[in-house]
């Protein structure tokens, strides 16, 4: 059965806020591994995305079987191209940038990997992600050879997150980029979430409870935490501590 998209949709309806924390294979300490999981499960992460924009561990599926065998979180990929992908996941963000003009990342990588998705148990959720200005050159531009859309421009960066659900993606995502210098700004955020009647993610220089608060108050349903998580394991303990994990109603 598809749950995960269900359980998203179902989210939103009740105005439940959701949170993921997004791990480069490339960037865990196999040898923490245990601690890891431990912080992840202390934490208010209701997901695990795994994946990159450029990924060169070969042990994803082991990676991915520990999540799974010691986490009850949902695990889903987050590929920055096929070779990513594997089968031993929950679910898969079927990504499409559609900020950007190159058909490698429009189509092309999805058509390499629709055969392996075919034959797999993958929840498979088309995701349209949008790569926003951030302050500086992210790994997404580089590795994608696209421009972010200008963050001053909230037109288009709207027009183009409608387009993306007039075409049948289940998901938006707003990225800044990992490590970006900048997160998505409020005004953005509360536009393109006005527009639309998916749900919206935002991930990208997200870094404090604030900014996780304002994302979540403009209208995300669901934020990604990548970089600061990866830099602190404590993340959450330190931000949170105390603190009810919640946003105004």
């Amino acid at each position: 059965m598809k749950q995960i998209y269900a359980d998203i949709l179902q989210a939103k309806k009740s105005n439940k806020k959701l949170l993921a924390i997004l791990l480069d294979p490339d960037k865990i300490d196999r040898s923490n591994l245990e601690n890891l999981v431990a912080k992840i499960n202390m934490s208010p992460a209701t997901h695990i995305f795994v994946g990159g924009s450029h990924v060169i561990s070969t042990d994803i599926d082991d990676l991915i079987m520990q999540f799974r065998q010691n986490c009850n979180l949902p695990v889903i990929l987050f590929p920055g191209n096929p070779s990513q992908i594997s089968t031993l996941a929950n679910g898969i963000l079927f990504l499409s940038l559609i900020s950007g003009r190159n058909p490698d990342y429009l189509i092309e990588h999805q058509v390499k990997a629709a055969p392996i998705l075919k034959k797999s148990n993958l929840e498979v959720i088309p995701t349209g992600y949008i790569l926003i200005e951030s302050g500086h050159e992210t790994a997404v531009e580089t590795v994608s050879n696209t421009k972010p859309l200008s963050r001053n421009d909230i037109d288009e960066i709207t027009a183009t997150a409608i387009a993306g659900e007039l075409l049948g993606q289940q998901l938006i995502y707003l990225e800044a980029g990992s490590g970006a210098k900048n997160p998505v700004s409020v005004a953005i955020i509360k536009s393109v979430a006005e527009n639309l009647d998916i749900p919206l993610v935002v991930g990208g220089g997200i870094t404090s409870s604030r900014s996780i608060d304002n994302a979540y108050n403009a209208g995300a349903d669901l934020v990604v935490i990548g970089t600061a998580f990866e830099k602190d394991p404590d993340f959450f303990d330190k931000i949170f501590q105390g603190i009810e994990f919640k946003t105004e109603d």
